[in-house]
């Protein structure tokens, strides 16, 4: 490469470095002082590339913090609210847990096991699963964006409120959400060719009446050598639950052929 090439090239990135810089100070808030504490170099810049992209135009509050990952109520150009997942990069907690459910999946094949490689892999993998998902027509988070760790979705609720959880409401027909429940466990296994791998009260949200699936992080393809035992799990858990308030579930062995396409009818 020339002298003069590498800098225009130099040059470019300079000015789109400042470009980042500008917006993000255009958007200076009490939140971004508080994320600049939290996440790293690495991390922020991230966020400045999804502002730069015109994804995201402002981040507000956070609605949930976690061991992993805190989300953030954000704005869009166009007014839509997201949901802004960014993933820590700082800490290993979690990162053994990640492994069996990334092994096996043939999308991610030479994923390096530093830290830093294993989340940005991690939140590749929700994206993708969330892709599937929506193409599928599972009730789930749109996917929109994502750079590094830093996850960009729909937001399921409104205002900033997010949609309150299975394990949080009173429902008014549990016997009917349980089996549209069960409809979008099939619909994800069948049109999505995924299996949750850790479906609960936890990672359920109720809107409209209906059951939103979310955190598909730890989803797998169902070639995964782990699928079928993670499905049948989701399927006792979701059993569970149900059972407890009372509603007549269905036997697991007749749900898991059900929902692999096996028989046609659960009854």
């Amino acid at each position: 490469m020339s002298d003069r090439g590498r800098t225009d090239r130099e040059a470019d990135g300079m000015e789109r470095r400042y470009e980042e810089e500008s917006l993000m100070l255009e958007r200076r808030s009490e939140e971004f002082e508080v994320m600049e504490a939290v996440f790293d170099r690495l991390t922020l810049e991230a966020v400045y590339r999804l502002i730069h992209r015109k994804v995201i135009e402002r981040i507000h509050g956070v609605v949930k913090a976690g061991k992993e990952a805190r989300i953030y109520w954000g704005e869009a150009p166009d007014g839509g609210e997201l949901a802004i997942k960014i993933y820590y990069t700082a800490t290993a907690e979690f990162r053994r847990g990640m492994m069996k459910y990334i092994d096996g999946d043939p999308r991610f094949g030479r994923v390096r096991r530093d830290t830093r490689s294993i989340i940005y892999a991690w939140a590749q993998k929700e994206f993708k699963n969330l892709t599937l998902a929506e193409e599928a027509g599972v009730n789930a988070p749109r996917p929109i964006d994502i750079y590094r760790n830093v996850l960009v979705m729909g937001f399921i609720g409104r205002d900033g409120v997010p949609a309150p959880l299975l394990r949080e409401v009173e429902l008014v027909d549990p016997e009917a959400f349980y089996g549209r429940l069960l409809g979008e466990v099939r619909l994800l296994h069948a049109r999505g060719e995924l299996v949750h791998g850790d479906l609960s009260e936890y990672n359920i949200m109720v809107w409209e009446d209906a059951p939103v699936i979310f955190d598909l992080a730890q989803a797998v393809l169902r070639v995964h050598p782990l699928s079928d035992a993670l499905l049948r799990r989701d399927i006792d858990n979701v059993n569970g639950y149900f059972d407890k308030l009372g509603v007549e579930v269905f036997d697991a062995e007749k749900v898991e052929r059900w929902v692999k396409g096996e028989s046609e009818r659960l009854s």
